[in-house]
């Protein structure tokens, strides 16, 4: 089995924007809350409404239609300029006060009742979801947003109560690596996979902790509305637009070797050369760092080679371009670097497990 995501039944166009709760218990963990809100906050994505209403391109997909990503069976939908998807609500087990964890209290408007009219619930990381028993209301409004099709992710601990309604037996889930053994140990017929980022099982997803939510989140925008909008979120977030869900949580090291601007700058600068010709030795010149140094350290902070990710970043900026404008298969070869459509559709069909033709086709209606 793979980190990619199961197929499921295919969405149709929605009037309303997708509807996310994240559903805070004592004890809850500041980042884990604060990810999912910022990332699919409308207030917080207004720049990203505006960019994206400025840079429509005339050859923009008819917003009516359901749009897909290279997963099969997933389709997200066909999003107007201007207009963003998502909104998302915090909600406790009771409306009122939400005690988290480093001294910081919350305010929720509304209790477990709002998780039924959620299109995806997320459960952040909180002491009590590994310490307590979550209340058997929780458990009965999880089960039954799932039976109604609700998608579920979990973000850190929070798999501790997802593991409790018994839906990830048999699945593979992870959670922050330090509590990796103790969920294995806990719910054994769960496949407990502590080296990775985040597993999509289609309808539910888990990840590790601190800024793996990020990912998490971002592979969410991706499923639903394609990659352009997840690249647009991930530079308002100053953000990898993508890290390999099977890179390893914990890279233990001797001596604290993090990765830097200058290697962040070299990203930068291999997005703005991407329909040149690109080098392993030209990264690490950019970098100004050997050429061995520059590819270990890559590694470790994207999961990918230099050279990996410069690939999948060439198919990634094709996939805005067959979303967002009608260049012909040859023309976006040349653009991305890649040469000629044959390589193109090689590539595509490797990484993504689908044809250019095909993606555009079902993202375009």
């Amino acid at each position: 089995m793979t980190d990619e995501p199961r197929p499921l039944p295919r969405r149709t166009p929605r009037s309303r924007p997708h509807r996310i709760l994240v559903l805070a218990l004592d004890g809850v963990s500041a980042m884990d809350l604060g990810v999912p809100v910022q990332v699919f906050g409308r207030e917080s994505n207004a720049a990203t409404d505006r960019t994206r209403a400025e840079a429509a391109p005339r050859t923009q997909p008819d917003p009516s239609t359901a749009a897909a990503t290279a997963v099969p069976g997933r389709r997200p939908t066909a999003v107007p300029a201007g207009a963003w998807p998502y909104e998302v609500e915090v909600c406790g087990i009771t409306a009122g006060k939400v005690a988290g964890s480093d001294g910081l209290d919350y305010s929720a408007n509304r209790g477990l009742e709002a998780l039924e009219t959620a299109d995806t619930i997320i459960l952040p990381g909180a002491t009590s979801a590994v310490a307590d028993e979550p209340p058997a209301a929780v458990i009965g409004a999880l089960l039954s947003a799932f039976e109604r099709g609700a998608r579920i992710a979990a973000i850190s601990t929070g798999t501790f109560v997802l593991a409790r309604t018994g839906l990830l037996v048999r699945r593979r889930a992870t959670t922050h690596w330090s509590t990796a053994k103790e969920l294995a140990r806990r719910f054994p017929s769960i496949k407990v996979d502590e080296n990775v980022l985040f597993i999509d099982e289609g309808q539910l997803l888990t990840s590790a902790g601190a800024a793996s939510a990020i990912d998490l989140c971002l592979h969410l925008i991706r499923s639903d509305h394609g990659v352009g909008l997840s690249n647009q979120v991930a530079r308002r977030l100053v953000a990898a637009a993508y890290r390999s869900a099977g890179q390893a949580q914990y890279v233990p090291r001797s001596v604290p070797d993090p990765l830097g601007d200058d290697f962040a700058d070299t990203r930068e600068w291999a997005l703005q050369h991407i329909g040149e010709k690109i080098t392993l030795r030209d990264l690490a010149a950019n970098a100004g760092v050997s050429v061995r140094t520059f590819s270990r350290r890559f590694v470790e902070d994207t999961g990918y080679t230099p050279m990996q990710w410069v690939l999948r970043a060439r198919v990634d900026v094709a996939r805005e371009l067959l979303e967002n404008s009608d260049l012909g298969i040859e023309q976006i070869a040349d653009q991305v670097g890649l040469g000629t459509g044959a390589n193109l559709r090689m590539h595509f069909q490797r990484i993504l497990s689908t044809s250019p033709n095909d993606y555009r086709h079902s993202f375009q209606g």
